[in-house]
């Protein structure tokens, strides 16, 4: 087994509960760690025998232009695509983090964590 590791994905989005953080729309990092059989492309030295990263970045990136209300939901459908469209996975997690949330206090982010297995 092996690790793939995409780390502070940066995307504007438009995820909330309240109408001025859809309408005005916020910053947000994704991180994504997935695990598989990486022995086969550590040997062959071939793109078509691992997970390919971009192709996780660009789930990202679509699923984070859907807004929701809640980073839950947006984790969760990140979670489902990456297992639909890279079968060979056997677990991943996906963080969701809001920078600088709208809460009445100094926070830096909150992050929404899940994990899945196959």
């Amino acid at each position: 087994m092996g690790k793939i590791q995409l780390e502070n994905i940066k995307a504007y989005a438009h995820h909330g509960c309240l109408p001025q953080e859809t309408n005005i729309g916020s910053d947000y990092l994704v991180n994504v760690s997935v695990e598989t059989n990486l022995s086969k492309a550590s040997i062959s030295d071939q793109l078509n025998d691992t997970v390919d990263y971009v192709h996780i970045n660009r789930i990202v990136k679509q699923e984070m232009a859907k807004p929701s209300k809640l980073l839950e939901h947006v984790a969760k459908r990140i979670i489902d695509r990456i297992f639909i469209e890279l079968p060979v996975l056997q677990k991943a997690k996906v963080s969701v983090s809001k920078i600088n949330p709208p809460i009445n206090g100094d926070v830096e982010k909150v992050t929404v964590t899940i994990k899945s297995k196959k």
